[in-house]
């Protein structure tokens, strides 16, 4: 059995990590200044894993970055995770085109666009959330049932 791996702080990083607690920083900071903080106050790997409900690897991990890289080492590293293929204008892009356009369009119909006019290719599926997330609807999907209803 190895070592029992604990880390050892200063008064002032204490008070660093513990008004993390109410800082305007993601959960996941919080939940390793706190890690780094119970280990510092005597509380075991495996013991600090059952309390937030993670591995004990997952709480190896924290500490070593912690002894490694300091306080920097509880946010995540930027530029992880895929990165965007569309930017801005061409959300633009599509908004104008909605608008303007009389016609409605289905979210594979706004890929196929996209991908025609612009060489972003996005799948339907992935178009639909992102729309979503934008709030964004049809071309005015009231009027064109309204329309349609009357004919």
């Amino acid at each position: 059995m190895g070592n029992r791996l604990r880390v050892f702080l200063t008064r002032e990083q204490d008070k660093t990590l513990f008004n993390l607690r109410i800082a305007d920083v993601p959960q996941k900071v919080k939940d390793r200044a706190e890690v780094i903080r119970l280990s510092a106050h005597g509380w075991y790997v495996e013991k600090i894993a059952a309390h937030f409900n993670w591995t004990a690897q997952t709480v190896r991990e924290v500490l070593h970055k912690w002894q490694e890289v300091g306080i920097e080492g509880l946010w995540e590293k930027p530029g992880r995770g895929g990165k965007s293929r569309w930017v801005e204008a061409d959300m633009v892009f599509l908004k104008e085109c909605l608008e303007k356009e009389p016609r409605t369009y289905n979210s594979v119909q706004l890929a196929q666009k996209l991908e025609q006019e612009r060489s972003i290719k996005l799948s339907p599926d992935w178009l639909r959330q992102v729309l979503k997330k934008r709030g964004s609807s049809g071309s005015e999907r009231g009027k064109a049932i309204k329309e349609n209803k009357f004919r």
